[in-house]
């Protein structure tokens, strides 16, 4: 996977990962492929293991990762558009400053309120039940963490991130992104894929529209798992480094499974709790 993803990227992607220098590695238009490589290295070997999904699902950038997974998207065409994601993000950026912030404790209907009484501030993902991130600009963020605070948020504090992602202000970068997405051959689905910015399943044909949305769109994750979880799924799998999504998902609904895949002692854990593959 790493050197079909190198070839695709230009560069030794896995050096790039093994070594850094972590500077390199924070830039989006490299954090991003090579994030999408190591998760689907990771796929590779839960496959080889012989455990398989009916669906995926990905946050934010992590969907190109899931649309490899149901089998839309190939492994170099993920990297190419991933690249020109984060280039097209960063420059967005640039050109429309902005900041993000957490807020912890508030129900997502008063995140919304707070965000609807204030200027130039949105939702941006829906993480989990008391956890929401908020984009805008510097000044209306601050403005949401201090009116988040007063109507009791147990935290709400500004990220360390370069951009108002997933907002209006970087909405723009559809613009520089849509070209390679319309050059990209989209396949149709071995396996269901749930969109997180339209919380339904859909098919090669909507997926342009559906990773140019996502960039001004705000992360449903939170409805999508519900929405999952309500069609019967009780087993999710994180697949890639970190465990962040696990950790959501118990917070969104505590009946369902969760299993974490990043490590050989994480595949090793999965065949025993999904000895049914």
């Amino acid at each position: 996977i790493f050197a079909e993803a190198s070839a695709a990227y230009g560069s030794d992607l896995l050096e790039l990962c093994r070594s850094g220098p972590k500077e390199l590695l924070d830039q989006t238009e490299i954090t991003q492929p090579a994030l999408t490589t190591a998760s689907l290295a990771c796929l590779a070997a839960v496959r080889e293991a012989g455990i398989s999904a009916d669906v995926s699902i990905g946050h934010s950038a992590g969907e190109y990762a899931a649309l490899v997974a149901s089998g839309i998207l190939s492994v170099g065409d993920a990297i190419r558009l991933t690249q020109a994601r984060g280039v097209a993000t960063a420059a967005a950026a640039v050109r429309t400053p902005g900041a993000m912030a957490a807020v912890i404790g508030l129900e997502d209907a008063q995140v919304e309120a707070l965000c609807d009484g204030i200027d130039g501030v949105w939702v941006a993902n829906y993480n989990c039940p008391g956890q929401v991130v908020v984009s805008g600009e510097h000044e209306a963020v601050d403005a949401f963490i201090e009116a988040a605070t007063e109507a009791g948020a147990r935290r709400a504090l500004k990220l360390a991130v370069s951009g108002a992602f997933h907002s209006p202000l970087t909405a723009a970068a559809a613009d520089d992104l849509r070209p390679a997405l319309e050059a990209t051959t989209f396949h149709a689905p071995t396996s269901k894929f749930f969109s997180t910015v339209t919380c339904q399943d859909e098919d090669e044909s909507a997926i342009v529209e559906i990773l140019t949305a996502q960039l001004g769109a705000p992360v449903r994750f939170t409805q999508a798992v519900q929405s999952l979880a309500s069609q019967g799924v009780t087993e999710f799998i994180e697949v890639g480094p970190g465990g962040v999504l696990a950790g959501l998902i118990r917070r969104i609904d505590r009946s369902c499974t969760t299993v974490t895949i990043g490590d050989p002692e994480g595949l090793a854990k999965a065949q025993e709790v999904l000895p049914h593959g």
